[in-house]
């Protein structure tokens, strides 16, 4: 049986809203660790620069791709997570595998000839320098 809306802009306002109110809510969260976008970031500061560290426990190198573009950085990879025993049953599961794409906006313009990334111990460690023509100008007064 069809379902008939009297005003279909109401009802995709009310599914919009819907939406929304899932997304602000904790209810997709697995477990009572973690929450927020996969995975974590610190952005930091560091004169002209940026440093932006990502955790990545589990995450081999090859199964990362780090892209940026103007003042923007993607990092997407794989997280795989395996089970030592294929006869055990499963428990409780908190870590998560799969696929990830987080992109991240930033406040500066970088130098995409000078990124370097560094990645040890489940640490991702980018370091971003300023594009020269995003640096501040001094500007002599006569």
């Amino acid at each position: 049986m069809p379902v008939l809306f009297n005003d279909p802009f109401e009802a995709l306002s009310q599914f919009q809203r819907a939406l929304d109110q899932l997304r602000s809510s904790d209810w997709l969260e697995d477990g009572p660790s973690g929450s927020g976008s996969y995975p974590p970031v610190n952005i930091f500061r560091k004169g002209h620069d940026i440093i932006v560290l990502a955790e990545v426990p589990g995450v081999q190198r090859q199964d990362l791709q780090l892209e940026v573009k103007g003042n923007t950085i993607r990092i997407a990879g794989v997280k795989e997570v395996r089970q030592e025993d294929d006869q055990a049953s499963v428990h409780r599961r908190e870590r998560r595998d799969g696929a990830f794409d987080r992109v991240v906006p930033l406040p500066i313009q970088i130098d995409t000839d000078n990124i370097k990334a560094e990645s040890r111990d489940g640490l991702l460690a980018l370091y971003l320098p300023r594009a020269e023509h995003d640096k501040p100008r001094t500007i002599a007064i006569s």
